[in-house]
């Protein structure tokens, strides 16, 4: 059957359209054929399915055998036959339009320099325009790329040891540094652990002084709902007290001059800094202060009415402050600001006021006297400075 076709193969090879089958190809091509057109595990499955069992020979020995078969016509060539067609359709199809030898050769150098050589290769083969120099020069062509495939894959085989050993290398690089990195996160996630632990004190710390806030709140709103205007009356009852004190102070400068009214004129006077024992103050040497206003900040309360007969009986106007202790600093400003001299009392006189007092008298340049010993023999020097 095979001396039956061949001359009609050969004839349609020089004149007509037939495309070539693979047993009419000369049997220097076979072999490149089916070792580059075919890959071996689909080689294996056909020849498999043609010969109806599990095939025991390796690769080489099933390639040399299909190779045998494609000289002639027979089940196997058939079945190589139909796969090349139906696996590289599309390059058949391509190469259909060329009409000459030139034009499939060109077609072959162009899938060359593509790198698609395989469906190439089988669709250039069996044109029938392919003539035996054409076909030689193509298995020239497919023996080299052969050889530069060898190379390339030597080649690849070497990066490929290279990459497996870089990937070693990096794999137990990753393994140092996710060992650290799991150290890592224990430590933060036992710190955080500590961090959230002293937060919940904060919190439970701070819970626990709003509590007692709210309580000592709810009790303080308690008694000032038991005593009504608490904080009235107790600066009612301190305005008592020093009106008392001042009370007291009058009587006994009162008592003191009566006494001096029926006493001898050569009868000593006694010694004291009460009202009654207020020492005499010369008249000629305040008199730069007669009709000015001295202000007296600090100074005990019961002494207060004796520091306005002092100041009053040289002709002067007298106006006082506690310095802090109950009335407010406001007062304090107005007082500083309508005095003509101030004497400032700092044995008894509150931090606040005393810097108070001494800022406005520098910015205004107001003359302060500053005595240490809130008694009236003080006052009296701090006068007698004044008038200097």
């Amino acid at each position: 059957m095979c001396d039956k076709h061949a001359p009609q193969a050969a004839d349609a090879s020089q004149g007509g359209s037939r495309r070539r089958r693979v047993w009419e190809l000369s049997q220097a091509s076979h072999c490149p054929l089916v070792g580059v057109a075919l890959p071996l595990p689909a080689l294996r499955k056909l020849v498999e399915r043609v010969t109806g069992g599990r095939l025991l020979h390796d690769d080489y020995d099933i390639h040399v055998g299909a190779v045998s078969e494609c000289a002639l016509r027979n089940p196997l060539s058939e079945a190589l036959q139909k796969e090349l067609e139906r696996r590289y359709a599309a390059d058949v199809a391509r190469f259909r339009s060329a009409r000459s030898t030139e034009e499939v050769g060109a077609l072959w150098v162009q899938a060359v320099d593509a790198g698609k050589v395989p469906g190439a290769f089988w669709a250039a083969l069996s044109h029938a325009r392919c003539t035996p120099a054409l076909e030689q020069q193509m298995c020239r062509d497919i023996h080299m790329v052969q050889h530069q495939a060898g190379a390339c894959a030597r080649a690849d085989i070497d990066k490929v040891q290279a990459l497996a050993a870089e990937h070693a290398r990096l794999v137990r690089e990753l393994a140092r540094t996710q060992g650290r990195c799991q150290a890592l996160l224990q430590e933060k996630s036992a710190q955080a652990e500590r961090y959230e632990q002293q937060l919940m004190a904060a919190r439970a710390a701070l819970i626990a002084k709003d509590t007692d806030i709210h309580q000592l709140r709810s009790e303080l709103a308690r008694l000032q709902a038991e005593v009504p205007e608490l904080e009235t009356r107790q600066r009612l009852a301190n305005r008592v007290a020093q009106m008392e004190e001042r009370e007291a102070a009058l009587r006994a400068q009162v008592a003191a001059l009566k006494a001096a009214r029926h006493a001898p004129p050569d009868a000593p006077a006694p010694a004291g800094d009460s009202p009654a024992d207020m020492p005499a103050v010369p008249t000629e040497v305040p008199v730069r202060l007669v009709n000015r206003s001295v202000l007296c900040v600090g100074g005990r309360s019961g002494s207060v009415p004796v520091y306005r007969n002092v100041i009053e009986r040289v002709g002067a106007q007298f106006a006082h402050h506690d310095g802090g202790l109950e009335d407010s600093a406001g007062q304090l400003d107005a007082s500083l600001a309508a005095a003509d001299l101030v004497i400032c009392q700092t044995g008894c006189i509150s931090h606040h006021a005393y810097w108070r007092v001494k800022d406005h008298c520098k910015r205004t340049g107001k003359r302060c006297i500053f005595v240490d010993n809130p008694s009236v023999s003080s006052l009296v020097r701090g006068l007698q400075e004044a008038a200097l």
